[in-house]
């Protein structure tokens, strides 16, 4: 079956997504490519719609209500139900991902870099500063998937949301680093398609003018999610505004695995 990249690119915008990232928006033109815009879960914060992305359930229910709240999860999810299916999981990501799925709290010396067929996140490079360089980060990704060759991998990169909250949404610096995630994630584009990935791009939440986010405003709920499958054309802009309760099921779809019975939404596929 098939294999999965996620891009969770954390803090970007559905509108300077669409304006910034070309590579992306070429393959959407060409139809190489479909784009949704994605209506995001509240409250528009970190952990808690880490946690809905992989869950496909409204914090009313994960439990995930804020970033303070520091446990593993507790309902199935795409990792678990991953390796339960037999499936081989990884990530390069915020450290908060090692603590929803890996074990908690985490210990910036031993869970820095693991790599344990008994975890939900069976190869993982976690980093814990949030201007960690995105550069670094996708060369990771780009590393687990050359010496492990994931069925699913999240790739997590933080810049967005550290520059937009530094300088907010409308500066030069938040949308010039929509296009540099853009070269980056193209760079590595045509690789990824000759392995056979599937590759997703979206975000958790958005980022207002202030460099803020939290709340229920479209700038910091509307996120873009872009779906890129080698050798099946794509649909182009849908124009379409869809659920992010849909990314989990979803998922589990492409890599032809149970969906699990509290993944309610309709997938995509």
């Amino acid at each position: 079956m098939s294999k999965v990249i996620l891009v969770l690119c954390d803090g970007l915008r559905y509108d300077t997504a669409v304006a910034g990232m070309g590579t992306l928006g070429h393959l959407v033109e060409a139809k190489l490519a479909s784009l949704y815009k994605v209506t995001g879960e509240l409250p528009s914060m970190s952990r808690p719609m880490y946690e809905t992305i992989h869950t496909g359930l409204p914090v009313s229910e994960h439990g995930i209500f804020t970033n303070l709240i520091v446990r593993p999860s507790v309902k199935p999810n795409i990792f678990r139900s991953a390796r339960e299916a037999g499936k081989s999981t990884a990530a390069a990501a915020y450290s908060w991902f090692s603590e929803l799925y890996n074990r908690t709290p985490f210990d910036r010396i031993e869970d820095r870099e693991v790599d344990d067929d008994s975890l939900n996140i069976q190869h993982g490079r976690f980093y814990t500063e949030d201007d960690y360089p995105d550069i670094e980060l996708f060369a990771t990704a780009a590393m687990l998937v050359r010496k492990f060759t994931p069925d699913y991998l999240l790739v997590h990169p933080m810049g967005m949301d550290y520059l937009g909250g530094k300088f907010g949404s409308d500066s030069r610096e938040y949308r010039n680093h929509a296009i540099h995630q853009d070269v980056y994630i193209g760079t590595l584009l045509t690789e990824l398609m000759e392995r056979g990935y599937i590759l997703l791009v979206s975000a958790d939440h958005g980022m207002n003018v202030d460099g803020l986010h939290g709340g229920t405003t479209p700038e910091v709920r509307e996120v873009p999610l872009f779906i890129i499958q080698p050798g099946i054309a794509g649909k182009g802009d849908r124009g379409a505004t869809i659920s992010q309760l849909q990314i989990a099921p979803t998922i589990c779809k492409l890599l032809g695995i149970p969906v699990p019975e509290t993944m309610k939404a309709a997938a995509l596929v």
